[in-house]
């Protein structure tokens, strides 16, 4: 048995389906960003997405979701690389920076629940996008 995949390609060598496979399942990316138009810091809130079932940290409509949410990113690896939002933990973002994924990550443990387990999705930790809402009474420091 050889080195996995994401060890031997590069994330435009990688097909549809291994790309897809390297979400974690964490949800940070699924959660409303406040960025600083001064000093382009980025805020996370503890909002997600509608379309994000915060029990499964997966998307409800994920094939729709670009045209349902016109703020939704398609990500490829050219906007990986460029995204400075995507959390520290995230497998794109880590791969792109020439990094290991963690222990957690499903790919290296073999099992979707220890990214949970790890306490590195959103799991229990959101509230569903509201009308109303403020975000910036939302900001939390837990998604880095």
């Amino acid at each position: 048995m050889g080195e996995p995949y994401w060890r031997t390609k590069t994330l435009e060598e990688m097909t549809r389906e291994e790309w897809e496979a390297l979400c974690d399942g964490c949800a940070r990316c699924c959660l409303v960003k406040l960025e600083d138009a001064d000093t382009g810091e980025i805020a996370y809130t503890d909002i997600a997405c509608r379309l994000l079932d915060p029990g499964t940290c997966r998307c409800t409509r994920y094939r729709q979701r670009l045209r349902l949410v016109p703020d939704c990113v398609d990500l490829t690896p050219e906007r990986v690389r460029k995204l400075g939002w995507l959390p520290s933990t995230c497998a794109y973002r880590l791969l792109a920076e020439g990094r290991e994924l963690a222990w957690w990550h499903p790919l290296v443990s073999g099992d979707p629940e220890t990214v949970h387990r790890a306490g590195i999705s959103v799991r229990g930790r959101v509230v569903p996008e509201r009308r109303g809402d403020d975000p910036e009474e939302r900001i939390v420091t837990w998604p880095e």
